[in-house]
């Protein structure tokens, strides 16, 4: 049986270009707008991923008004980690830094390992396979969790 669905959600990986996008765009079109949704990085210095925008495009999922924050810019900007009910890290090092910046809090931090594309695949081709398999790998994990949702794949 699935999860109830939290009140919200941060996804985090390391540049918040990515996978964390990708979740956080899928998971608002997989179950609305009833949880707040958010991601972050652990560094914030790229932009939102091309090849990560034409994947979830093929979804209906729109990612390219993301603009890609650290943890750091999103509590500058008055997200305190504290407030989400739960902290979902697709890469290591986020999981790392997540649980350093969580350890006074009751917040419960997962971790997802999801392929990180980037760097994988010789070709357009190759590389859109590679980011439709970590956009598929977050689609199966978000579904295991908290079942369809929409049902739109």
């Amino acid at each position: 049986m699935a999860d109830d669905l939290p009140q919200s959600v941060l996804f985090c990986c390391d540049h918040n270009a990515v996978r964390s996008p990708m979740a956080e765009g899928i998971m608002k079109k997989l179950y609305g707008t009833d949880t707040y949704v958010q991601s972050a990085g652990v560094k914030g210095d790229m932009e939102i991923d091309g090849f990560s925008i034409a994947v979830c495009q093929e979804l209906n999922v729109e990612l390219s008004r993301h603009r890609s924050r650290s943890f750091d810019e999103m509590e500058n900007w008055g997200d305190d980690l504290s407030s989400f009910d739960l902290v979902i890290a697709l890469s290591p090092a986020s999981q790392r830094r997540a649980l350093e910046l969580t350890r006074f809090f009751h917040l419960e931090v997962e971790y997802w390992p999801i392929l990180d594309p980037t760097g994988l695949g010789e070709g357009r081709d190759a590389k859109l396979d590679s980011y439709r398999q970590a956009r598929d790998q977050i689609v199966g994990k978000l579904q295991a969790k908290w079942g369809q949702g929409n049902g739109w794949m």
